[in-house]
C-alpha cells in the first residue's frame, strides 16, 4: 500500500428535492473540476424555509482528492 496526501476542498450542495441529491449536486460538480476525489464527509446540514415548508436543503462537505505525483 502506497502512502496517499490528500488536500481537502469545502463545497455546499443544495437541492429542493432532498439532503441526499444534494450531496450527490455537490460531488457530481465538483467531479467536473477536480480529479481523483477519494471521499467526503458532511460538516454541516441546513435549509431554507418557504411558506412553513421545506424550499431547499443545503449540505456543506469536505470533499478529499489524492495529490498527483
Amino acid at each position: 500500500m502506497s502512502d496517499h496526501v490528500y488536500k481537502i476542498s469545502e463545497v455546499v450542495g443544495s437541492s429542493a428535492t432532498s439532503i441526499e441529491d444534494a450531496i450527490e449536486k455537490a460531488i457530481a460538480r465538483t467531479a467536473k473540476s477536480v480529479k481523483r476525489l477519494d471521499w467526503f464527509e458532511v460538516v454541516n446540514t441546513r435549509g431554507h424555509i418557504v411558506d412553513g415548508k421545506v424550499g431547499h436543503y443545503q449540505v456543506t462537505l469536505k470533499i478529499g482528492f489524492t495529490l498527483e505525483g
